[in-house]
């Protein structure tokens, strides 16, 4: 695996390849493809507050608007030509008809004038109501294929399973969210701010990564820490 800086703008990060291809891990939890200038971002669950309101349990509601605004810089930041956005989009198939119009509009500015492919989710199967952009199963581009669930197989990027790691250094532990990949396939963080993470040494992530070569792209404040499989701790 090859990992090097690399600086867009004002952001500096990390790239690292999968099945050959030059990823770059930025600080915000999305991914970026310079080559084709493809920005990709995993699990926004836009709208989760008001579906857990309207099953009686409440939530702070401004998760959609803070979600929005994060991806707002990151756009403004790498300027893409296409955005993925890897499935739970929406945190239930209602989620696009439900978001208020002060969020909707800002969103289809983001959409304006790029492509944009929504990749369906276990939480949104159906594509978004009322939005533009393609939606999709899975995406092919070079040796990569971007789906939701991870299935294994290499070149596969995915989400769902929203990664975190662990890291233990003289007695303080730390948990972050962070890409997780073993240079044949990755899984990304979910991009939401309202969502949470699963230690990558869980079993529900058995068997999609050589453990040897597993590295975890820890997601910093500013900076995002490449940390090798075996000073992870569960």
């Amino acid at each position: 695996m090859t990992i090097h800086p690399k600086t867009q703008g004002q952001r500096t990060a990390p790239v690292a390849k999968v099945a050959g291809e030059d990823v770059v891990c930025d600080a915000s939890g999305a991914l970026f493809l310079a080559r084709d200038g493809v920005l990709v971002v995993s699990d926004l669950h836009f709208e989760k507050a008001s579906s857990y309101a309207r099953r009686g349990s409440f939530l702070p509601p401004y998760e959609t608007g803070e979600t929005l605004r994060r991806l707002e810089r990151v756009v403004g930041a790498y300027r893409p030509a296409a955005v993925v956005s890897l499935g739970d989009s929406f945190h239930d198939d209602g989620g696009a008809a439900r978001m208020p119009e002060v969020y909707r509009e800002p969103l289809l500015n983001l959409m304006s004038g790029r492509d944009w492919f929504w990749v369906t989710g276990n939480h949104d199967p159906s594509p978004p109501a009322g939005l533009p952009g393609e939606s999709v199963r899975e995406l092919a581009l070079g040796n990569l294929v971007f789906r939701h669930v991870p299935e294994g197989g290499e070149g596969e990027i995915a989400g769902h399973l929203h990664p975190g790691a662990r890291i233990v250094q003289r007695g303080r532990s730390v948990r972050r969210a962070c890409f997780a990949t073993d240079g044949l396939r990755m899984v990304m963080p979910a991009f939401g701010s309202l969502t949470g993470t699963l230690n990558v040494l869980d079993r529900a992530f058995a068997g999609l990564f050589r453990r040897e070569h597993l590295v975890a792209y820890v997601l910093g404040s500013r900076e995002v820490y490449p940390i090798a499989g075996s000073l992870l701790r569960g």
